[in-house]
């Protein structure tokens, strides 16, 4: 992408259906802002959420992970795991309403698709989730090493992220879940489990994992053994101090469960992963196909250090960017992000060729730890790292204020 080094890449905002749907004035407002493009939600999980500008409300309840759209039925019959349908926006079609007011105001609309992270879902078949080393059931989290978790994610991708109109996709959540998720009155923090304790919180014992463990010869039972006997400091304090590097994290990982055992886990949850990513990619490939809907983008939510669970993936930069039309990275702002930027971004712009999007994710939100006052410096960074795009964290619930900055920055 040809760019001097005083404009910022090309920029794309995050809505929810909700955000646009029945406020006549929302899409024009954010075309106004100086983004060519809306990432729009289709399938996306239990929220409550403000909405600062709606002539009609100003909080969002979505109770359970949902979809925006009309389900195909002929689509689910014989899957064990389906969608959802949203109770709480007037029609059965919100999405496509938002879709096409936001095309009507000049912008490309991407759908934006959560995968494993359902905590609906895991409710109702809580042997689909993951289950930690103490039998502790991940209701959040499905499993993406089961088969029928890896067949509903692939059919979800497939029909929320090619919904008529949208332009490519980003998909959210597509690799392993874990322990970290928000729930009401959380009250997880009393142990300072940071990102290795977390990452062992994290590990999966339900009996398709146990089988893969047994393939890459391990004991699930000397595993989960081994996972209590390195989280039991974090149990007895105090706090430990966190790594300082992704590569720290994983040295960390090694020395509380040995190299060895580390090393064979990590190639089960790996391949899994892998196996689950190239399945909904594969899927959204094929509908697109089906649909006539040419040069449609898959785009993949990651992070570059494989072992990471959450919203932001893990991957293998060189491998996802095989698979996938490119990634979207979360980066923080302000001057004192710009190591942050840089630990995040360079592993993937090292391995992109022309055709690969490399977006940068700022959130634009102040009231949510965002920086919109320093974003046209901080994406000219992003884009001396080699991102060749930037996502912003998240039109609908920034204020004026914010909104303002983010034009002042794009437009400026």
């Amino acid at each position: 992408m040809n760019q001097t080094p005083h404009t910022p890449p090309r920029a794309a905002a995050f809505v929810y259906p909700w955000d646009i749907a029945g406020d006549p004035a929302a899409a024009d407002r954010l075309a106004a802002t100086g983004v060519t493009q809306a990432t729009l939600a289709a399938a996306y999980h239990s929220t409550r959420a403000l909405t600062p500008r709606h002539p009609a409300r100003r909080i969002v309840t979505a109770r359970h992970s949902a979809v925006y759209y009309p389900a195909d039925p002929g689509r689910w019959a014989g899957h064990a795991l389906r969608p959802y349908p949203q109770g709480w926006l007037p029609g059965d079609d919100p999405y496509g309403e938002a879709a096409a007011a936001l095309e009507d105001a000049g912008l490309d609309v991407h759908s934006w698709v959560i995968l494993a992270h359902n905590s609906r879902l895991g409710e109702d078949h809580p042997g689909s989730t993951v289950r930690n080393a103490y039998g502790d059931r991940y209701v959040w989290a499905p499993c993406v090493a089961r088969p029928e978790v890896r067949a509903y994610a692939a059919a979800l991708a497939a029909e929320a992220a090619v919904r008529p109109g949208a332009r490519g996709t980003e998909l959210e959540s597509c690799g392993w879940y874990g322990l970290d998720h928000l729930h009401a009155h959380d009250k997880i923090g009393g142990a300072a489990l940071g990102p290795v304790g977390g990452w062992l919180m994290s590990l999966c014992f339900c009996d398709v994992c146990e089988a893969g463990y047994a393939g890459h010869g391990l004991d699930a039972d000397e595993l989960r053994a081994a996972v209590d006997a390195a989280l039991a400091p974090y149990w007895s304090g105090p706090p430990r101090p966190a790594p300082a590097t992704r590569d720290d994290e994983w040295a960390a990982v090694e020395k509380a469960l040995g190299a060895d055992r580390a090393a064979a886990v990590a190639a089960w949850r790996d391949g899994a992963a892998d196996a689950f990513r190239r399945a909904a990619v594969d899927a959204v490939r094929a509908e697109a196909a089906r649909r006539g809907v040419p040069d449609f983008r898959v785009l993949l939510h990651a992070d570059p250090a494989p072992h990471r669970c959450g919203a932001n993936a893990g991957t293998d930069p060189a491998a996802v960017l095989g698979r996938a039309d490119g990634v979207v990275l979360p980066c923080p702002g302000g001057p004192g992000g710009a190591a942050g930027r840089a630990a995040v971004l360079t592993p993937f712009t090292g391995h992109r060729d022309a055709r690969h999007t490399v977006a940068a994710n700022f959130t634009v939100v102040t009231g949510m730890g965002g920086s919109p006052g320093t974003l046209a410096e901080d994406a000219r960074h992003a884009a001396a790292l080699g991102a060749t795009e930037l996502r912003l964290y998240h039109a609908g619930l920034a204020t004026d204020a914010d909104l303002a900055a983010v034009t002042a920055a794009l437009r400026g």
